[in-house]
């Protein structure tokens, strides 16, 4: 069993959706595939009568064909403000929590022995765990605490690409300055970098691609373009997310997107050497 994660240089950068794109070109592929993200903050969940996790966890199950469990995200804050969430822990509800408490009392004993064990359910069960991080890998102030970024790589002995959102500006940057600012450690785990969400000439670009790859020794392996995708969004930056009825009809048009999206990726990246990268 193999292990993939997709990190960001920020919140918004395209992983959730670069990896539900992902989970279903595997899937086309015939690999029995499952996304996971060890702790995710949203207040958009997929609820059912026995629990309830993030949403996108679920739309990126969809894309992967596997069954929606708790183990694709076993640790789950609803913020509800004052620095304060509500925390899921396998699907149900486990109390309100202060962020120092999470982070000084829980994350690191109680939150890394749950998410390690359902990280282990799914490689046990599944031929490729597709992984999300959360925000981005190089918050210094908060890397003690991150088990939803490197550590959770490491623990599953996954290859790391990193994705970052050219439309905002200064991706070089924020690339090159996550490379510098990741624990020294964890920096081979990275094995490819991602611009998301381009308009305009490729070429113009590919000076920048040199250029970065001699200051960091890694490869650009994709280029996805900026397109409009009818898929629910997560509260994230710039989103106004909405709820979304689980019926037949919005799954099916969920399941389109997903094949449209798919489509745009695998013809926008080297889904050939991430293959290779699973071996």
């Amino acid at each position: 069993m193999k292990s993939l994660m997709i990190q960001g240089t920020s919140s918004g950068a395209g992983k959730t959706t670069l990896v539900a794109a992902l989970c279903r070109i595997f899937s086309d592929k015939g690999y029995r595939v499952a996304p996971f993200k060890s702790q995710n903050m949203s207040n958009f969940g997929y609820i059912t009568p026995d629990f309830e996790i993030s949403r996108a966890q679920a739309i990126q199950a969809f894309g992967a064909r596997c069954n929606i469990t708790p183990d694709l995200n076993p640790i789950l804050l609803k913020p509800v403000g004052n620095y304060s969430s509500v925390v899921y822990l396998n699907g149900k509800r486990f109390k309100k929590m202060h962020a120092k408490e999470y982070y000084e009392k829980f994350v690191n004993s109680e939150g890394m022995k749950l998410a390690s064990k359902s990280l282990k359910t799914l490689q046990k069960d599944f031929d490729l765990v597709i992984m999300e991080g959360a925000g981005s890998p190089a918050e210094i102030n908060l890397q003690k605490y991150d088990i939803a970024n490197m550590k959770m790589a490491k623990k599953a002995n996954a290859n790391v690409l990193l994705v970052t959102d050219i439309d905002r500006g200064g991706s070089f940057a924020s690339l090159a300055g996550t490379m510098a600012l990741i624990e020294k450690k964890y920096q081979k785990l990275v094995k490819g970098f991602i611009f998301n969400k381009f308009r305009g000439d490729i070429d113009v670009l590919k000076p920048g691609f040199k250029k970065l790859k001699s200051l960091t020794h890694v490869p650009v392996i994709g280029t996805i373009p900026l397109v409009s995708l009818n898929l629910p969004e997560e509260d994230s930056l710039n989103s106004n997310p909405k709820d979304i009825v689980w019926n037949k009809k919005n799954i099916k048009k969920i399941d389109n997107e997903l094949n449209k999206l798919s489509k745009i990726v695998k013809s926008n990246m080297d889904i050939n050497s991430i293959e290779k990268m699973l071996q």
